[in-house]
């Protein structure tokens, strides 16, 4: 027997903002919220327990400012392109962050509205 990833928990300031973000980004929907505040966000129609993990966003009190992740998230585009993908994540609030890439890597390091850093690759995945 072996574990998989169920869902991604992080903690942040704004669970609302984030939710929204990572939703469009990954195309999920709500499944939930708890009341302490967090939101659970999943594929649609599969949610918990499905072959992709939920994210959970919870308000998080220690934010620790300056401080790398020792997560971090990375995603592949599905439907388009690097370049297109890239395009609709910046439009969607994320922004590039410069963590002393050379230019020569093929993936993009970018930040969620909150500063959290993710990458998007270039390898583009089927759609599941």
């Amino acid at each position: 027997m072996a574990c998989r990833i169920s869902e991604l928990v992080i903690d942040c300031a704004d669970p609302e903002q984030l939710a929204v973000f990572w939703s469009e980004v990954l195309g999920y929907v709500e499944l939930g919220r708890e009341a302490d505040g967090s939101i659970e966000i999943g594929p649609p129609g599969v949610g918990f327990g499905g072959p992709q993990p939920t994210l959970v966003l919870s308000p998080g009190g220690d934010p620790r400012p300056g401080r790398k992740l020792r997560l971090h998230i990375d995603v592949s585009p599905t439907d388009r392109d690097q370049d297109a993908e890239l395009a609709r994540l910046l439009a969607l609030g994320a922004r590039p962050v410069d963590i002393g890439q050379t230019g020569a890597e093929d993936w993009h390091v970018l930040a969620d509205p909150e500063g959290n850093e993710f990458c998007l690759l270039r390898t583009r995945l089927q759609p599941r």
